[in-house]
C-alpha cells in the first residue's frame, strides 16, 4: 500500500445547502443541508480514505475559535487529520445546488485577516510535514494560501518534498506556482484551463495551441502537466508526450470537488501501477462519481 500525504493551507467548513428550485431575491426553502470538513486537499484525503481505507493524513491550519467544528466533521469520515492551530476561524464555504437547473454555485467566504505574525505556527507546521514524509510515498500539495502564511511557503514545502525524493502532485497556481518553480519540480503538475492560461501567460489561445504549450512546458520542466477543462476532454503530457481523457458523461448533482476528486484517482493509480493513461482514466472516473453525490470530495 503506498502512503499518502495531503497538504491544504486553506481548510474550510463546507456547508452545502440543497434546493428543488433556487430563486434569486426570493425567499428559498432547501430540501436538504449538510456540513463536512473540506479545503482542496482535505476533500482529496477523502477520496483516497475510500479508495483504501488509512492510506492517507492529511495537514492543515486550522482557526481556533471552530477548529473543534472542523475536526468533529473530519473525524466522522475517518480522515487522520494532523492540525496546527491559528487565531481566528476556520473559513466556511457555501455550496448551493438548483436541481431543477442543475447548477452548483459555490460562495467562498473569507476570513478576516489576523493582525498578528504567524511565524510560529508556520515553524510548527512544517515540522508536522517533515515528520510525516518519512512514512510518505507521495504528496497532493492544493489550493490556495492565505495571507497569514508567508510568500514563499508553498515553495518551501514543495521543495521539501521534492527533496525527500516523494512524487509530488502540485495544485496551485499564479505566483505560488511559479515560484515554486524557481525552486524545484514538481513531478506532476494539475490545474485547470484558466489557471494554465493565466499562470504561464498563453492568453485565450485556441485548443491546439492550448495543447501546443501543456506539451512544450511538461518537455521544458521534464514532468507531467494535467489540465482539466470541466465538461471537456482533460489535456495531459508526459515529458514532452502528449494525452487527451475525454470526461464521463453524467448528470451532476454537485461539481464542488471534482478537481480534488481527480487528484486522488490519478495519483492513487499511478503509485499503484505507474500507467499513465489509465491513472488519467481513474481521476476522470472519481471526479464524475464525485460529481453525482452531495458530498464535495466523495465517490460513494
Amino acid at each position: 500500500m503506498s502512503r499518502f500525504l495531503t497538504v491544504c493551507l486553506s481548510a474550510t467548513i463546507q456547508r452545502t445547502v440543497n434546493f428543488g428550485s433556487l430563486r434569486i431575491a426570493e425567499v428559498n426553502r432547501s430540501k436538504s443541508y449538510r456540513s463536512d470538513a473540506s479545503g482542496k486537499a482535505v476533500n482529496s484525503a477523502r477520496v483516497l480514505n475510500q479508495l483504501e481505507k488509512g492510506c492517507v493524513t492529511a495537514i492543515c491550519p486550522l482557526g481556533e475559535k471552530n477548529a473543534f467544528i472542523f475536526s468533529e466533521l473530519a473525524e466522522n469520515d475517518g480522515l487522520r487529520i494532523k492540525s496546527v492551530t491559528v487565531p481566528g476561524f476556520t473559513r466556511e464555504c457555501w455550496t448551493l445546488l438548483d436541481n431543477s437547473a442543475g447548477t452548483t454555485t459555490e460562495l467562498v467566504v473569507g476570513e478576516p485577516l489576523i493582525d498578528k505574525s504567524c511565524a510560529a505556527e508556520e515553524k510548527s507546521l512544517l515540522k508536522i510535514i517533515k515528520e510525516e514524509l518519512e512514512s510518505t510515498d507521495a504528496v497532493i500539495l492544493a489550493g490556495s494560501r492565505p495571507e497569514i502564511w508567508s510568500a514563499g511557503l508553498t515553495a518551501e514545502i514543495a521543495e521539501t518534498a521534492v527533496k525527500s525524493g516523494k512524487i509530488l502532485l502540485a495544485d496551485f497556481c499564479g505566483n505560488d506556482l511559479t515560484g515554486t518553480l524557481r525552486r524545484c519540480t514538481p513531478q506532476i503538475i494539475k490545474i485547470n484551463d484558466e489557471e494554465f492560461r493565466s499562470t504561464f501567460g498563453t492568453g485565450d489561445c485556441t485548443e491546439e495551441a492550448l495543447k501546443a504549450e501543456i506539451v512544450r512546458k511538461s518537455a521544458e520542466l521534464s514532468n507531467i502537466i494535467i489540465v482539466t477543462r470541466g465538461t471537456e476532454d482533460t489535456l495531459a503530457a508526459r515529458r514532452g508526450e502528449f494525452f487527451s481523457c475525454p470526461v464521463k458523461k453524467i448528470k451532476p448533482v454537485n461539481t464542488t470537488a471534482c478537481g480534488d476528486s481527480f487528484n486522488a484517482g490519478f495519483i492513487y493509480e499511478y503509485m499503484r501501477s505507474g500507467d499513465f493513461p489509465a491513472a488519467l482514466e481513474a481521476g476522470t472516473v472519481c471526479a464524475a462519481k464525485n460529481a453525482e453525490r452531495e458530498c464535495p470530495g466523495s465517490i460513494i
